[in-house]
């Protein structure tokens, strides 16, 4: 795999497709993000990244402060900027309810949601899907990007179903702009 990894080391998804730069989610950057487990820019602990990725899959803590008061939901969006696929790939979708500040470690996933967290469809399946890159083909950032809704997302066009809603889908039934926003960027590498 390191020779994929190696081959691919160009080819990168990039930040101009991340969700951050959807016209539905511009907004204010008012949200503070923060974890526990890494600070901005900094490298992931093993243990958040995938099985595959040498880790246990779990989610890390997250805290939030700014959530305007008429936010109706939290939109949270996890991508690998980095993946060498023509977009981001998800590795998180969640709505969250607006009157939560913060995640404990665990709390994205598909069968151990927090209350007031309703997850969605990542890349593979539904939850929390920690970072597994390509040996040898560098460092990933994943982009936790919070978003605070006017109104809340509770279905999106073209699937009756909102757990299996692909991003894309569910950035187009955002009423944007958003409340306001925060973003936080892990790096892993492997």
């Amino acid at each position: 795999m390191a020779t994929l990894g190696t081959l691919l080391k160009n080819k990168r998804a990039g930040e101009t497709h991340l969700a951050w730069h959807h016209p539905n989610l511009s907004g204010p950057d008012a949200l503070d993000l923060r974890s526990a487990d890494f600070r901005h820019g900094e490298p992931m602990p093993a243990v958040h990244a995938g099985r595959r990725g040498g880790g246990r899959n779990l989610s890390p803590a997250l805290t939030w402060t700014g959530t305007p008061q008429e936010s109706a939901q939290l939109l949270l969006v996890v991508e690998d900027a980095d993946a060498p696929t023509s977009r981001p790939f998800v590795h998180c979708l969640a709505l969250i309810s607006p009157e939560r500040q913060e995640l404990l470690p665990g709390a994205l996933g598909a069968d151990t949601s927090a209350e007031g967290v309703h997850v969605l469809r990542s890349g593979m399946g539904r939850g929390y899907l920690g970072p597994q890159p390509l040996k040898g083909h560098g460092e990933h950032r994943y982009a936790f990007q919070l978003f605070a809704l006017r109104t809340a997302i509770t279905s999106v066009p073209r699937r009756p179903n909102l757990e299996a809603a692909r991003l894309r889908d569910v950035l187009d039934a955002v009423g944007g702009p958003a409340l306001a926003r925060g973003r936080l960027d892990g790096i892993y590498a492997r």
